[in-house]
């Protein structure tokens, strides 16, 4: 048999052997994908059968009603939403506290005011930012420190990693509850609980972008006799700090949302209010409230993407950075 020949028949017989493994694999892979969705499936299904007979205020019983809170949400008059939002007397308030709108105005000038509820909206704004710049100023050293292209000690970058793990394993709402009940309810729990968290989650995105920096600079400043310090302020952190700034920026976004959560808890701002307005069935308070949140919300959010577009690239924010 000529040596073309044999050749030949030896390539093909690898390419099937090839081919019939990797027919194996696909199916193996497609097998144990689909069984891992059935028992997630039936698991989901167990547990909501358990709570539902065990409590859980019977999901199943209730949930032709679920619409019903719309009865008491939707006012009869929606200008009280306005009036709610403005402090504006509502010509329904006859004593009762649904309609006894906020009074506690923060005059700025002469007859100009702020309505109690966006004083409370500033507050939730201030914790959400407060708490992010602690994250970001903890979160830029510890990261240098993680990098394991930035720091030579191994016992170092896991002491770090390890503390930057602990700080994001606890909700945000449980480290707010254990400080709540030590330094009374209010702004402060909720600016060190978010900011704990933040310096956890800020750390690990920061610690991964200083992994894969260009290291060429750093070595030419090694070279010349630089310490740590200088090598990380002149050569790591320029090319990182666009990053940096984004990711900052996104965890803004997010602590707006977590700070009005913690506010329902005791954290103050307009989370706690909401919670109120809630729990008494005012109806036209609570769309004033959501309405305001939801304005706000969407204006950090897209003044945050605005700016991350400008400081990374459009093709690097489209990416996620």
């Amino acid at each position: 048999m000529p040596i073309m020949t044999i050749s030949a028949t030896i390539r093909s017989d690898a390419t099937r052997r090839t081919a019939d493994t990797w027919r194996r694999q696909t199916s193996l892979r497609r097998f144990y994908t689909a069984l891992g969705i059935g028992l997630l499936l039936v698991a989901m299904c167990t547990a909501m059968w358990f709570a539902d007979e065990a409590n859980a205020g019977h999901f199943f019983d209730r949930l032709p009603h679920i619409l019903d809170f719309l009865s008491w949400l939707v006012p009869k008059d929606w200008n009280d939403v306005w009036r709610a939002l403005f402090d504006i007397a509502s010509p329904h308030d006859k004593g009762s506290q649904e309609f006894n709108f906020p009074l506690g105005r923060v005059y700025l000038w002469r007859g100009f005011y702020l309505p109690e509820y966006f004083e409370l909206m500033l507050t939730t704004l201030n914790v959400a930012l407060v708490s992010t710049f602690i994250g970001f100023v903890f979160a830029v050293p510890f990261s240098f420190i993680a990098a394991r292209n930035l720091t030579p000690s191994p016992v170092l970058r896991l002491v770090v990693k390890r503390f930057m793990e602990l700080l994001r394993a606890f909700p945000e709402i449980v480290i707010a509850g254990l400080f709540a009940a030590i330094l009374s309810t209010g702004p402060v729990a909720a600016i060190i609980a978010i900011g704990l968290h933040s310096i956890g989650a800020l750390g690990k995105l920061f610690y991964e972008i200083n992994e894969n920096i260009d290291m060429r600079a750093e070595e030419g400043l090694r070279a010349v006799g630089a310490n740590w310090f200088e090598r990380m302020r002149f050569a790591a952190l320029p090319q990182v700090l666009p990053n940096f700034t984004s990711y900052t920026l996104l965890r803004i976004e997010i602590n707006v949302r977590i700070s009005t959560i913690i506010g329902a808890v005791g954290g103050g701002g307009i989370g706690e209010e909401l919670k109120l307005s809630i729990s008494r069935g005012f109806g036209a308070k609570t769309l004033a409230l959501v309405l305001l949140l939801f304005t706000t919300i969407f204006l950090v959010d897209q003044f945050s993407a605005w700016l991350r577009r400008k400081l990374v690239g459009e093709q690097a924010f489209m990416m996620g950075a």
